[in-house]
């Protein structure tokens, strides 16, 4: 595995797999995304910004998301239950009570931010009506 990081951030290229992943996390929060090739080139490049290469972070497909921002009771939102294998080598972090799995597919319907894991999302409802 190699990694790039950065104040407040890492992302990591798994070879093996050639998968492409990253944390984000400071005060408040935490959080897992599965990102592409081309995002993970520009983390790390001189003309990047510390903020900017969060952003481009941020762009990619959330996994897993962990709030404890003093504003109300600490909550974990599962986007994939996949994300520790997705993520092995990740210092996750979960502070607070996990949504639902009907809530967090009500977010993803909701939620433009969250509109790469629809598809998943759907899937996994539907193998849950199924059962």
């Amino acid at each position: 595995m190699q990694f790039k990081q950065g104040c407040g951030w890492k992302a990591c290229y798994d070879e093996k797999r050639n998968l492409y992943t990253a944390e984000s996390g400071g005060c408040g929060g935490y959080d897992l995304f599965q990102i592409t090739k081309e995002i993970y080139d520009r983390l790390g490049e001189s003309d990047v910004s510390n903020s900017d290469a969060v952003r481009l972070i941020y762009s990619g497909r959330h996994l897993y998301m962990d709030v404890n921002d003093r504003c109300g009771p600490p909550y974990t939102v599962v986007f994939d239950d996949e994300y520790r294998e997705i993520c092995p080598w990740a210092g996750i972090v979960c502070s607070g009570h996990v949504w639902s799995e009907e809530l967090t597919d009500a977010v993803v319907e909701v939620f433009a931010s969250e509109a790469q894991n629809r598809s998943q999302r759907r899937k996994k409802k539907q193998e849950r009506i199924r059962k």
